[in-house]
């Protein structure tokens, strides 16, 4: 079966996928320096890797965990996922927290305004990144 055709029937392939089709080398953003880049993008594909499943099973959405701010990036993160702030390993996934070697990440759907996933930022022809 082709990657392609995976992801169609796994979202967690799919969010791991887009990732994947995102440099490691270059951010993606404006102002979020390329090695805090890389820090975030490897510790989101270990998250989809180990925890993903999890995630998915618990309703996490790829806005949650991989959004950023339609404009300004990672500037504004009172509308970033719960993965796209420190680039810290993840230690697990519960329904309404991320628990990273640092803190915890929330999400509260009633309050919260989510920007776009982080590959949705870097489109070309938005007029982002």
């Amino acid at each position: 079966m082709s990657s392609d055709v995976t992801t169609l029937h796994d979202p967690v392939a799919g969010l791991r996928a887009e990732l994947d089709n995102l440099s490691p080398h270059a951010s993606p953003c404006r102002y979020l320096v390329p090695a805090k880049w890389a820090a975030i993008r490897g510790s989101g594909i270990d998250f989809c890797d180990r925890l993903g499943a999890e995630a998915h099973r618990l309703g996490w959405t790829a806005a949650e965990l991989f959004a950023v701010h339609p404009e300004h990036g990672t500037l504004r993160i009172d509308c970033c996922g719960a993965l796209m702030i420190g680039g810290d390993e993840v230690h697990g996934v519960e329904a309404t927290r991320i628990v990273t070697a640092r803190g915890s990440a929330y999400r509260n759907k009633a309050r919260q305004v989510w920007g776009v996933p982080i590959w949705e930022f870097t489109k070309p022809g938005t007029g982002r990144a």
